[in-house]
C-alpha cells in the first residue's frame, strides 16, 4: 500500500512533481472558472470583445486624435489592441489569482492539494479569453485593414508563454499577501486601474527616450508588450530592456515562491 507523507517542509522538486500529480485538479478548478464565467451570461462573449474595443476607441480618440502620439507605421488603433490583449489577460489573471486562497476556504482548510494550483488554475480561464479577443484582432487586422501578419508570428507563442509566467508570479505573490494582509483585496483593483498607464499600451516604446525604455522595462509588462507588437505588427524589438524585463521577471517569480513557501503553512490559521 502507498503511503503518502504530507509536510510543510517540502523540497522544490516536491512542490513540482505535486503539481504534476495534481494535473487533473488543476484542470478541474480551471474549467469551473471557465464555467462560471460563461455560465448565464447573455453577452459573456461580447464583453470579452467591448473591454479592449472600449479602451482602444478611448486611447485612438485622446492619444492618436487629440495628443497626436505616433505609430511607426502600423494603424493605431492595432497598435492599442495589440497590447490590450497582453494587458488584459494580465488584469484578469492577476484581478482573480489574487483573490484565489480566500474566495477557496474550504479547499484550503480541510482538502489537500497543492496550493499553487489555485491562482494557477485561473490561467486557463484567462486563455480563453485571450483566443476570443485574439481571433476578433485577426479578423479586424485583416478586414479592416489589410494586414496580413508575418513570419514574425511564430514569436508570439514565447511572449505568450513568459506573459503566463509572470501574470501566475504575480498573482501568486498577491494571493499570498492578502492571505495575511487583506488590505490588498481593495488596493489591488486600484492599482490594475493605474497599471494600463504605466505600461506602454497606448504609446510604441519607440516614442519614448532610451533611457525611459529601461525605466519601463522594470515593468516586463513592457517588454511582453513589445514581443506582442513585434509579432503582429514587426514593431522593433528592443533588446536592452527585453533583457532588464526578463531579468526583473526572474527575481519576481524567485521572491514569490520564496514567500509563498514560507507563508503556506500558516494558511490554514490565517484564512
Amino acid at each position: 500500500m502507498q503511503e503518502t507523507i504530507i509536510s510543510s517542509k517540502k523540497s522544490w522538486r516536491m512542490m513540482l512533481d505535486e503539481l504534476w500529480d495534481y494535473r487533473e485538479v488543476f484542470l478541474f478548478l480551471g474549467w469551473r472558472d471557465i464555467l462560471v464565467h460563461y455560465r448565464q451570461t447573455v453577452i459573456g462573449v461580447v464583453w470579452v470583445l467591448m473591454r479592449p474595443l472600449l479602451t482602444v476607441a478611448i486611447f485612438t480618440i485622446i492619444f492618436s486624435r487629440i495628443a497626436h502620439i505616433p505609430s511607426s507605421g502600423a494603424p493605431y488603433p492595432l497598435v492599442v489592441f495589440a497590447a490590450m490583449l497582453a494587458w488584459q489577460f494580465f488584469a484578469d489573471t492577476l484581478t482573480y489569482g489574487s483573490n484565489s486562497f480566500v474566495v477557496n476556504v474550504e479547499l484550503v482548510s480541510k482538502v489537500y492539494f497543492p496550493r499553487l494550483i489555485l491562482p494557477a488554475s485561473r490561467i486557463l480561464c484567462s486563455l480563453v479569453d485571450f483566443a476570443i479577443g485574439f481571433f476578433f484582432y485577426l479578423v479586424l487586422a485583416v478586414v479592416r485593414y489589410h494586414q496580413l501578419p508575418s513570419v514574425k508570428i511564430l514569436w508570439l507563442p514565447l511572449f505568450g508563454i513568459w506573459l503566463c509566467l509572470f501574470s501566475f508570479v504575480v498573482s501568486l505573490l498577491f494571493a499570498t499577501m492578502i492571505v495575511r494582509y487583506r488590505d490588498f483585496r481593495h488596493i489591488l483593483p486600484f492599482v490594475v486601474q493605474l497599471g494600463i498607464y504605466c505600461t506602454p499600451v497606448g504609446f510604441e516604446l519607440s516614442a519614448v527616450p532610451v533611457g525611459l525604455r529601461y525605466l519601463l522595462a522594470l515593468n516586463p509588462l513592457s517588454a511582453i508588450i513589445n514581443g506582442f507588437r513585434y509579432s503582429l505588427l514587426s514593431e522593433p524589438l528592443y533588446a536592452g530592456p527585453l533583457v532588464v524585463s526578463v531579468l526583473v521577471t526572474i527575481i519576481a517569480a524567485v521572491v514569490a515562491f520564496t514567500y509563498f513557501k514560507k507563508a503556506e503553512e500558516h494558511f490554514a490559521d490565517l484564512i
